[in-house]
């Protein structure tokens, strides 16, 4: 990532663009051009480096938006299987990254993976709702009583996040902002 295709990369408007499961959702950018070879590099083509600027470019964007809240900040998980094939979760390099730019924490064990799922990506929104049904666990003990943001690379339909926030409804946690890297669709 050379400062010139930084540079070209563009946030949307500060305001949240869906609200899932009466939750905000905040998407930095357009999931299109440098942003989706930042995305599509650091996910399926192990260079890992590229967290920091996708971090940088989300960071950019909440530091617009967001108060003096302390924030725990849960990188969406991947299958164990599927982090052991790639060798990382993205979200978590992404998460770490953007953890040491804010001073937030990170919680890497508060909602687990526990149903391998199929890619998102060519799914429809009932396909991708049924994908996710069961997906996630949450392990309450983990939770260390902050504002939680959910962060994620790419929301669509927002249907990843939807199924996060009810787990973490089941168990009582409700305090929840959903923040993404991208959305296909801009405001």
């Amino acid at each position: 990532m050379c400062s010139n295709c930084y540079a070209e990369l563009e946030h949307l408007p500060l305001t949240p663009q869906r609200i899932v499961e009466g939750k905000k959702v905040y998407c930095a950018g357009i999931y299109s051009k440098n942003l989706q070879k930042l995305i599509r590099g650091l996910k399926y083509h192990n260079q890992r480096d590229l967290a920091y600027y996708l971090a940088k470019f989300m960071c950019e964007y909440w530091s617009e938006i967001t108060d003096n809240r302390i924030f725990e900040v849960v990188p969406v998980p991947i299958y164990p299987k599927r982090e052991k094939q790639r060798k990382y979760n993205h979200m978590t390099l992404v998460a770490e990254e953007f953890c040491k730019l804010t001073g937030y924490t990170i919680n890497t064990n508060l909602i687990t993976r526990i149903k391998n799922t199929k890619p998102q990506y060519n799914l429809k929104k009932h396909e991708r709702v049924q994908n996710l049904a069961g997906a996630f666990k949450v392990c309450k003990e983990n939770y260390q009583g902050k504002t939680l943001l959910l962060l994620d690379d790419i929301c669509t339909t927002g249907a990843t996040f939807e199924e996060m926030i009810k787990e973490l409804k089941k168990s009582g946690i409700q305090n929840i902002i959903c923040f993404a890297a991208t959305t296909p669709f801009g405001e």
